[in-house]
């Protein structure tokens, strides 16, 4: 299966509240908001997806003309 065509992608993590839907910038960003006293963010609020987004590639297809 080596002659299948790569196809260009790119992947992003998205850390999300998903009680609020504030986005972070990092775990690390989540994790200082779960610690700070100052909010009522929990470790049950946290979120991750990640985001492919792919290059549109031509399969080859073409219509009769």
């Amino acid at each position: 299966m080596s002659d299948l065509p790569k196809i260009p992608a790119t992947a992003k993590e998205v850390i999300k509240n998903k009680r609020t839907g504030k986005i972070y910038a990092s775990k690390t960003d989540f994790d200082a908001d779960v610690a700070d006293s100052n909010t009522d963010t929990t470790v049950d609020d946290f979120r991750q997806d990640l985001e492919i987004k792919v290059t549109r590639v031509s399969m080859g297809a073409k219509t009769k003309e």
